[in-house]
């Protein structure tokens, strides 16, 4: 059945698709941690949009608010002419986000997605410093365009460029070798003079490594990174693509570091109810661009700009945040209580928030265990350099009967594959 349904994706669209491989199927429907097919079959959604739907499918009040602006003919396209929704965005980001945390930083529309906000990040970092050089991480993935690439980790990935990849050094992210201590590994590179390492522009990273794994660096590491960046007067960049907005529990991942980046990253949820918008933060004295000197024909996505501005209410007090935090618990433990109840996985769980996942260490059985799921009705996807770890993305404001129910799935499915 589901050959005749997918035979149109199949016959006409490019051999690149990969989503619609893993969940053959045609989605029709969808409201806040749900989806529904063509045939009313129901999906627990534990994917998100990859991150890009933290707020839930079609929350209400985006929708009205979308669809009342459209109806009075508000300007939906206007690359970086100031429009409404656009000043209300700079506004309310500065008052709800930025003036509580004490940071301050010139907010940049680089382009609508992840990977703009990466490019203009490396581009700046280059010009203020006039260095070319950056150092990334092992696993890293920061997204598909050339210089986003360069310091994405994945092999795969890095191989559909076509073109050597230049100007980045990959360094070992933090307990990526087992018993060493990947800062002085950093710091020595740094230091001598004859180890083929130029003082770098930046250092980029992700506190929390998504697609790599679900590897959640430790808030010590972190702030010696911000250390050796003060030292030797490197930029360091935080790519909160898919680790921010309120993904680990806290809007920034990197809160609880208690670290101050030159440069932030975001995309995928800033935009709301998953329209495509990217902003880039840089440090006043970093912001050094001749206007125009990065631009995009779609940097003013004002329905994004309208959702975004929206989205941004639930960050008016510290409720959201604990109700992800009690989430994330919950979390943990069922993850926990599976890898102990199923020691034929040989699993540990990873990542913090509701960014976590089950790392199972037997080849191939991760895919088996989220193909499984798929057909139980549980929408979740594989991470990591083997696609090793399941991975849990749900949206923030899943409740709890929704994580049970998905998490029930998921065990079945374990339970299944194993048998």
């Amino acid at each position: 059945m589901n050959n005749e349904k997918m035979k149109t994706f199949e016959e006409l669209e490019s051999a690149v698709r990969s989503y619609s491989r893993g969940w053959p199927t045609v989605f029709e429907k969808a409201k806040g941690y749900r989806l529904w097919d063509t045939d009313g079959k129901e999906y627990i959604d534990f994917f998100a949009g990859a991150g890009a739907l933290n707020y839930g499918h079609n929350n209400d009040v985006m929708q009205d608010k979308l669809i009342e602006y459209i109806q009075d003919d508000g300007i939906l396209h206007s690359l970086d002419m100031g429009t409404t929704p656009r000043k209300k965005f700079l506004e309310k980001f500065q008052e709800t986000i930025l003036k509580p945390r004490n940071l301050d930083y010139k907010i940049m529309f680089p382009g609508p997605t992840g990977t703009n906000t990466v490019e203009s990040a490396l581009k700046i970092a280059r010009k203020v410093t006039g260095r070319e050089t950056v150092i990334s991480f092992t696993n890293a993935f920061h997204g598909m365009t050339i210089g986003s690439l360069s310091v994405t980790g994945n092999a795969t990935k890095r191989k559909g460029a076509g073109i050597p990849l230049n100007h980045s050094v990959s360094m070992p992210f933090d307990q990526f070798v087992d018993d060493q201590d990947t800062i002085i590994y950093l710091e020595s590179y740094l230091e001598g003079s004859s180890t083929g390492v130029d003082l770098p522009a930046a250092i980029i990273l992700e506190t929390v490594q998504g697609e790599g794994g679900i590897n959640a660096a430790r808030m010590e590491w972190l702030k010696r990174i911000e250390e050796i960046c003060n030292r030797f007067d490197i930029l360091l960049i935080i790519d909160d693509v898919q680790a921010g907005c309120g993904r680990t529990g806290t809007f920034f991942s990197f809160e609880p570091a208690g670290i101050n980046p030159d440069i932030v990253c975001l995309s995928k949820s800033i935009g709301g109810i998953g329209l495509p918008m990217a902003i880039t933060l840089i440090k006043p004295e970093h912001d050094q661009w001749t206007p125009g000197e990065h631009n995009g024909t779609f940097r003013g996505n004002n329905l994004a700009f309208l959702a975004a501005t929206e989205a941004l209410t639930y960050w008016d007090t510290d409720d959201f945040s604990e109700n992800i935090k009690e989430r994330a618990d919950f979390l943990k433990e069922t993850a926990e209580s599976i890898v102990e109840k199923y020691p034929e996985l040989n699993g540990e769980v990873r990542g913090r928030g509701l960014m976590q996942g089950i790392a199972v260490h037997v080849d191939g059985l991760a895919e088996e265990i989220c193909s499984e799921a798929f057909k139980r009705g549980l929408i979740i996807e594989t991470a990591g350099p083997k696609d090793e770890v399941v991975k849990f993305l749900p949206p923030l404001i899943i409740d709890e009967e929704g994580l049970s129910k998905g998490l029930e799935i998921l065990e079945a499915s374990i339970k299944h594959v194993l048998a």
